[in-house]
């Protein structure tokens, strides 16, 4: 029950909304949607997080406000608008 039992939190990625649970971090509501956080500069595909811990700059991310934020630690909150750097 623990996992199901955490409150639902809706966020905006790109505009579309996601359904997430509370407690999860930006980064894992992305990947469970089916999504990437963005493109390699390097030209070898999509990439989604490297350390995961906060420790690189793989999960950098910016919210409507202009924050920028790192997906790897930063948990959901309801009503987040999220921008990603999937598109080239």
């Amino acid at each position: 029950m623990g996992e199901t039992d955490r409150t639902p939190v809706a966020i905006l990625i790109n505009g579309e909304s996601v359904s997430c649970l509370a407690g999860d971090t930006l980064l894992t509501a992305i990947l469970l949607n089916g999504r990437f956080l963005r493109h390699s500069e390097f030209g070898d595909g999509p990439r989604a997080g490297f350390c995961n811990m906060g420790a690189c700059q793989d999960c950098w991310l910016t919210l409507a406000s202009g924050e920028r934020i790192r997906a790897c630690t930063t948990e959901v909150r309801d009503g987040m608008v999220v921008l990603t750097r999937e598109a080239r």
